[in-house]
C-alpha cells in the first residue's frame, strides 16, 4: 500500500517530469511525450515514469532512446525541484494502457457482432417442447377433476 507522503511526493515527480520534458528537453527523437503516472518504491530510492507517446512504433522508439539521453539531467532537476536527501532513479516505462484500452474494444466489438448475430438467428424461431416446462403445483380444479 502506498502512503500518502508517497502518493505526494509521486505526484510532484511527475509534474516536475512533465514540466521539464516540455521545457527542457530539446532532443529532436523525442515526439510528443506524456507522463501518465509516477510510481515510487517504499524507501523513495526508485522511481518508475510511466508514459505514452502519439504516434507509431518509430517515435515510441525514439522517444524512448530520448527519455534514455535526458535522464541524468531529469533526475537532478527532481532532486533540486524536491530538495531530498536522495534523488530516486528515474526509470522511464512506455505505459501499455492505451494499447489494452484498444483491445479491450476490439474484444467487446466482436462480442456485441456476435450477439447481433445470434439475435438475428433467434428471431421468428421457437424453443422446442413445451412453452413452459417447468412443473407446476396442483390447483384446486385440477384435483377436483382428477378425483371424478
Amino acid at each position: 500500500m502506498v502512503g500518502p507522503r508517497n502518493a505526494k511526493l509521486a505526484d510532484q515527480i511527475k509534474v516536475i517530469l512533465a514540466s521539464t520534458i516540455d521545457r527542457r528537453v530539446k532532443d529532436p527523437r523525442l515526439g510528443f511525450v506524456t507522463i501518465t503516472e509516477v510510481r515510487l518504491t517504499g524507501d523513495n530510492r526508485e522511481a518508475t515514469a510511466f508514459y505514452t507517446v502519439l504516434g507509431d512504433d518509430e517515435d515510441r522508439a525514439g522517444s524512448a532512446a530520448a527519455l534514455e539521453s535526458a535522464k541524468g539531467m531529469l533526475r537532478s532537476t527532481v532532486g533540486q525541484q524536491l530538495g531530498m536527501k536522495f534523488t530516486p532513479t528515474l526509470e522511464f516505462v512506455l505505459d501499455a494502457t492505451p494499447d489494452s484500452a484498444r483491445h479491450i474494444e476490439d474484444l467487446l466489438a466482436q462480442v456485441q457482432a456476435s450477439d447481433a448475430a445470434a439475435a438475428a438467428a433467434a428471431a421468428g424461431k421457437e424453443f422446442a417442447g413445451e412453452a413452459d416446462p417447468y412443473r407446476k403445483p396442483r390447483e384446486a380444479s385440477d384435483e377436483a377433476a382428477d378425483e371424478e
